[in-house]
């Protein structure tokens, strides 16, 4: 039987990563031609331990910072997201075996347009709860054309 790899296996894990290629054809009609970055784990959470404590970024600023490093046209937003996920969740786990640990302040990264990440550990709570720990402000805003309410920070 197989064992579950730990958070901290999945964000060491490069898999032959970083790696530059051209844009994908299926992915031209959204982001254009020119050169794709797929980082590595490590890259991700790198850039999310270097937000300060009082401020926020967005994965959109984490995948420019990472196209920009690599001089692509872009970074791959699904693995770039995945490997966020991975940093916040390898943070926590830290965190659970050794509470004063340094971990990734992963609450910091926001979704694009400053919405909270439900896909966090803890989900919307509790990222806005860290947030609002760490003095920001976080309000309720509703999504254009839908009745469902979602939570962004300001």
């Amino acid at each position: 039987m197989k064992t579950k790899r730990s958070w901290k296996e999945k964000l060491n894990d490069a898999k032959d990563l970083p790696k530059v290629q051209p844009i994908p054809d299926r992915m031209i009609p959204k982001w254009g031609n020119g050169t794709m970055v797929l980082p590595a784990p490590l890259e991700v959470d790198q850039l999310m331990r270097s937000v300060p404590r009082g401020r926020v970024t967005t994965i959109n600023e984490i995948r420019s910072a990472l196209a920009l490093k690599h001089h692509a046209t872009l970074a791959c937003p699904m693995v770039t997201g995945i490997f966020a996920w991975i940093a916040a969740n390898a943070s926590e786990e830290l965190v659970a075996i050794r509470p004063n640990a340094s971990s990734t302040p992963y609450w910091r990264t926001l979704k694009n347009g400053g919405m909270l990440n439900d896909k966090y550990p803890g989900g919307i709570k509790k990222q806005k709860e860290k947030l609002q720990l760490e003095g920001h402000r976080v309000v309720e805003r509703q999504e254009s054309g839908s009745r469902k309410s979602r939570r962004s920070a300001v």
